[in-house]
């Protein structure tokens, strides 16, 4: 059972009737974890860690993906394969499940598995917000790089990464290293996603894209503009693999969202990256901590 747990609340599995439900608390490894109801969407539920919004989840309406960052992995799955086949998706961060969720509903019969390394969040999320138990996700605490070992080798179509500790990627999901450990799970035409999150001068962003270009063929990135050009800080999605990606859909998809991105690659990207050299173990260093604007 997660810590401290606050029982005001009613459960994410429905309010009685009539009644609005109310947020939800626990203490968790990483801080203080709240289920913030959404006022607009009956089962709706936003995921705060110190007061810092993680995720959203429609337990109506899975595929329903209600932050930026979210709704562009969810093009990301959507074009990993063809329409509706299943798929074998590895997520390294938990969160509040939503993009398992989101694949589960949009993909059935997936196998998936979720690697989450503090476990009174998994349990509270599980409490709060259940899984359907015929989705076929298996959710291990672990932390995410040596979890992602345990997966056997050629297994996954996709794999995800969206791992903040303290609103900070942990430097050892930073690497090459670690790259070569997403690239051996991986299907030799499968996928590879990271949540990317950095801020004027865009040093680590930059870095990420070099290191991702060493070992992968083919690559791109979707983020706002104005976080392209140095303007704010924010989150961009890099997608990486072996194989020719679905560029012109996802850059249709991309500029149609509600906050309209650009999805970046080729001479555009390389000359954006500007040089930075790839990241290895030895010279990792945790993602940038965002500005308290951002949550403000």
């Amino acid at each position: 059972m997660a810590k401290g747990t606050n029982r005001r609340a009613a459960r994410g599995r429905g309010a009685a009737r009539g009644r609005t439900p109310e947020p939800v608390t626990a203490s968790v490894d990483g801080g203080l974890a709240e289920l913030v109801p959404d006022r607009d969407r009956p089962r709706g539920w936003t995921l705060l860690l110190d007061g810092k919004p993680q995720s959203h989840v429609d337990l109506d309406d899975p595929a329903y993906l209600d932050f930026e960052y979210q709704r562009r992995l969810g093009h990301v799955a959507d074009l990993a394969a063809p329409p509706g086949r299943p798929l074998r998706a590895v997520h390294l961060g938990g969160g509040a499940f939503t993009l398992a969720r989101y694949i589960a509903a949009t993909r059935p019969r997936s196998t998936q598995q979720i690697i989450e390394i503090d476990a009174p969040l998994v349990q509270f999320v599980r409490r709060e917000l259940p899984l359907d138990p015929g989705d076929r996700i298996r959710v291990r605490g672990a932390d995410a790089r040596a979890g992602l070992a345990k997966v056997p080798d050629g297994w996954a179509d996709l794999i995800i990464a969206d791992v903040f500790s303290g609103a900070r990627t942990p430097a050892h999901l930073t690497s090459a290293e670690f790259l070569a450990e997403v690239r051996r799970a991986l299907r030799p035409d499968g996928c590879y996603a990271a949540n990317l999150a950095d801020g004027p001068p865009l040093a680590h962003l930059k870095a990420q894209i070099a290191t991702a270009r060493a070992a992968f063929a083919e690559m791109c990135l979707t983020a706002d503009p104005a976080l392209l050009r140095g303007r704010r800080f924010g989150n961009a999605v890099l997608l990486a693999a072996d194989r020719e990606l679905p560029l012109a859909e996802l850059t249709r998809r991309a500029a149609g969202d509600p906050h309209p991105a650009r999805v970046e690659h080729g001479r555009a990207l390389a000359d954006f990256t500007g040089g930075a050299a790839p990241v290895t173990d030895a010279t990792a260093a945790p993602s940038p901590a965002p500005p308290p604007a951002v949550f403000a």
